[in-house]
């Protein structure tokens, strides 16, 4: 056949006893449930996700590697001449460090393009090295004002701009997440480290800078060099918006415990209805213009509502039996629910892939 469906084959066997059910039904004729079988190819391993997760093992097995180099005592001679040596010559090696990272990377990825997770790990490599040599340069120039967060705004701008140049998605997410620190550590010292800068606390903060993430996406669609950093920016956008709408939800604008614990419930309940409102709009937004994207972060988001509502009004007056009854049956239906959208999907995927005949 000339369009397989590749799937585990866990879900290959629900797949086809689903046609199988289909086929019995006579919700499709067999010459259509003959043809959907045969466009279903089950994988034997899942060698993509054994290679992901071995990459990531062996960055964390390289780091543990270098801890245990320092117990050597053969080799602390020649820690010691690094960590004595001046901080610009430490940020001069560490960059040296990652440039050879990054060089090895991108030959690698013009040699070898299908190994993604190998050449993304040597990336990753490069961008420690990176955030290493940043912070040997800031304690080189210190000056004592405590103002941290220009050296975030420099990672910040470094990685997006390597994420462009080679380009890399993955460096440029740790571009989105340090211009993230760099914009609550900026407005906290110019906000001399209070809880509040403009009258908002931390949370409400970052909902406006999701916001401008967001607002940069539709931006950066009209920019044909930028197009292949949209759905990352995306996803990094509404990761930051709903996450902050969500302890909004649980603490509201306060900037202190105390200011928090004499809140009424009322006042709280206005932030909980703004995220749901943000849910729903995120639902009809995917809905309306098939964004996946927006649709998934507004669903889950909608049941981590409503999950949260439930502990903060339930949990003090219910018995915990029948609180996590209630709690566990929930989860359950949900579960359910999503296993039967999933399989759906499937269908309609293999349905719309499927030859019209032989």
């Amino acid at each position: 056949m000339s369009h397989l469906i590749p799937l585990p084959r866990k879900q290959a066997k629900i797949v086809q006893q689903m046609i199988d059910d289909w086929q019995a039904g006579d919700v499709v004729d067999v010459a259509t449930a003959e043809r959907l079988r045969q466009s279903i190819q089950p994988i034997p391993f899942d060698w993509q996700r054994l290679a992901k997760y071995a990459m990531w093992g062996a960055i964390a097995c390289i780091v543990i590697a270098l801890g245990a180099v320092v117990a050597d005592e053969a080799l602390l001679v020649l820690f010691k001449l690094f960590f004595d040596a001046p901080d610009l010559v430490k940020c001069a090696a560490l960059l040296g460090i990652a440039a050879g990272f990054f060089h090895w990377g991108l030959s690698r990825r013009r040699n070898k393009p299908d190994r993604i997770y190998t050449n993304e790990a040597l990336f990753f490599l490069g961008v420690i090295m990176v955030a290493g040599a940043i912070g040997w340069f800031g304690k080189a120039m210190d000056s004592g004002s405590g103002h941290f967060s220009l050296l975030l705004l420099m990672a910040a701008v470094v990685y997006c701009m390597l994420g462009l140049l080679f380009p890399s998605v993955l460096v440029w997410v740790f571009g989105l997440l340090a211009l993230g620190a760099w914009f609550g550590a900026e407005t906290g010292y110019v906000s001399g480290w209070g809880a509040y800068y403009l009258g908002m606390n931390y949370p409400t903060r970052f909902v406006l800078f999701g916001l401008a993430l967001l607002a940069g996406v539709w931006l950066m669609q009209r920019l044909p060099r930028l197009h292949a950093f949209t759905g990352s920016t995306k996803v990094m956008g509404y990761l930051y918006t709903f996450v902050a709408i969500w302890i909004m939800s649980i603490f509201g604008n306060y900037g202190d415990r105390y200011s928090w614990h004499n809140a009424g419930q009322l006042e709280l309940f206005g932030y909980g209805v703004l995220f749901l409102s943000a849910s729903a709009a995120a639902i009809w937004h995917g809905l309306k213009y098939d964004d996946s994207v927006s649709r998934g972060f507004g669903i889950t988001f909608l049941f981590i509502n409503l999950y949260t509502r439930f502990f903060e009004y339930f949990w003090e007056g219910t018995h915990k039996a029948i609180f996590f009854a209630i709690l566990g049956v929930s989860l359950w239906w949900l579960g359910s629910h999503a296993e039967k959208v999933w399989q759906a999907d499937v269908l309609r995927r293999l349905i719309a892939k499927a030859p019209a005949g032989e």
